[in-house]
Parts: C-alpha cells; structure tokens; sequence
C-alpha cells in the first residue's frame, strides 16, 4: 500500500467518524509519527510503497479509531498550549476551555502585585500535569504543588515533568479527605465536576476511554470539590492571593454564590463558546 492509498482508505473506512479535513489532518499525523514523513514529503513520497510493518501499524490504528478510542489517546501525546504532553487512558485528554483557564490565569498573575520570586501556587487534580507544567513554563520561580488521587496519573504527570524538564511537587493525596498545611498565593483547579445525572449526555468516547474519576463528581453532589475549594481557600489562601476555576456550565451561579463574601472579587467568566466556565476570585 502506498502512502496516497493509505489515506484514502483511512478517509473511506472512517468517515462515519470524521470529514473530510479532520482526517486529512489525522491520516498525516500518523504517518508522521509511524513512519517518520512530515506533510511535505508525504506529498513528495506519496506514491511510495510503505514498509509492511509500518501498513501493519496503521491498518490498526484504523481498527482502533474505529472503537472511539481518542486519537490522542492512539498517539500517546497531545499538544496543549504549545507544549507536547504524553496522554494515556489514566488521564484526560486536556481541552481547549483549559487553555483559555490557563491565559486567564497568566494574564491576572501577571496583571497583580503578586512578587514572582517564590510565588506559591497549588493545582487541585493534576490529570496529565498540564496545568503546573504550563504555570512552571511560564512562572519558572514558582514553587508548584499538585495533589491527585489516581497514582496513575501522577506517574503521567511526572513523565511529562521530567519530558519539559521542570519541577513540580506531586503529591498523592485524596483531596477531599487532605489537609492542607502550608499557604498558598495561588490555587487553580479543574476538578471532577460533571454531575452523576448528567453521565448520559456524555459522548461515549469519553465515557468509555477517559478515567471517569477525573470526569464525574463521585457524589451526587456535583460541586463537592468546590464546597472544599471554598474552605480551603478562606484558610489557606493569603492576602491578595487569586483562586482560578473551572466549572460546570450548568452550575454557574451556584458555583460562584460558594465563593462571594470570602473574596473582595469573585467573577464569572464564560468561555469563548459562551458558556460560564471559570471563576476567578481575589482573596
């Protein structure tokens, strides 16, 4: 099978799944990264025979595709706010609405009277790492503390610390059942926040690939971890230090209510789809 063969039969087999663009774009990546051919010489070579064990290779990948497995997932990586993170079935493929989470938090930290030196920052539910690696990135002189549950993704988290070369402090922790011992001038999650009752509205590629810890509030209260967040936060959080979350759409109001009048600002941010979806407070 050639190379222009190839994506045609990725494009056939699997257009139930996706047009015409998206797996134009697809078929490519994963020729690069099977066979090692970027676009401009897939173009170039695109009548070359392919290796039999690399057809091999994407003749499965099609297979798996076609299960709903998330390609990122097939890849083993995704690119996240213009860095590469490894992704596995332990850790949620990061989305768009985190990145915009994470310019809003860049832009106030650096917009605030914050020192930089030393500034102290915790990030409740690490997943992939993501978040602290994007803040270390960006904030090479914070110290940053990540709590998870899930050992698994923590082992993901490290990978990615150690793959960017920047230190974070994971911690292995039960968060709603941690004590936190130190202040912070900065505490930013993305936690569990789907509610039990809404699993239904939920893609099965999602439900069936993705951890549903990190997806699904494990109680039948979908703002668990933020009842805790907002306790904490009055407790740990220092002066003048800002709290950035994202949250349920659907719980926009009552999100925020749990943080008004413990905060001299807490705000309601919608995402670029309109939708609420961040909470941004100043203690």
């Amino acid at each position: 099978m050639t190379i222009s063969a190839f994506k045609k039969h990725f494009k056939t087999e699997l257009s139930e799944w996706y047009t015409d663009s998206e797996s134009a774009f697809l078929s490519a990546l994963f020729i690069q990264k099977i066979v090692g051919f970027d676009s401009f010489h897939q173009r170039r070579f695109s009548e070359q025979e392919l290796l039999i064990d690399d057809e091999k290779q994407l003749i499965q990948i099609v297979s798996d595709l076609k299960t709903g497995r998330p390609y990122q997932q097939i890849l083993g990586e995704t690119e996240f706010y213009g860095m590469v993170f490894f992704v596995d079935e332990h850790v949620l493929i990061p989305r768009p609405e985190t990145e915009e989470l994470l310019e809003i938090a860049i832009q106030k930290i650096h917009d605030s009277e914050l020192p930089v030196q030393g500034l102290k920052i915790l990030d409740i539910g690490t997943g992939s790492g993501v978040i602290p690696l994007v803040l270390k990135k960006h904030f090479p002189e914070a110290q940053i503390s990540s709590i998870d549950f899930s050992e698994k993704a923590l082992e993901t988290a490290k990978r990615n610390a150690e793959h960017h070369q920047l230190e974070i402090n994971f911690i292995h922790g039960d968060y709603l059942n941690f004590e936190l011992a130190e202040s912070y001038d900065i505490i930013i999650s993305n936690p569990p926040y789907i509610g039990i009752e809404e699993e239904i509205e939920i893609a099965d590629s999602v439900k069936e690939f993705e951890p549903k810890m990190a997806l699904f509030s494990p109680v039948q209260d979908a703002l668990i971890f933020y009842r805790k967040i907002a306790e904490d936060a009055k407790q740990c959080l220092k002066n003048n230090g800002l709290l950035f979350l994202e949250i349920n759409q659907k719980l926009g109001p009552e999100t925020l209510e749990l943080y008004t009048g413990h905060f001299s600002k807490a705000e309601l941010i919608k995402d670029l789809s309109e939708n609420d979806r961040f909470i941004v407070g100043k203690k």
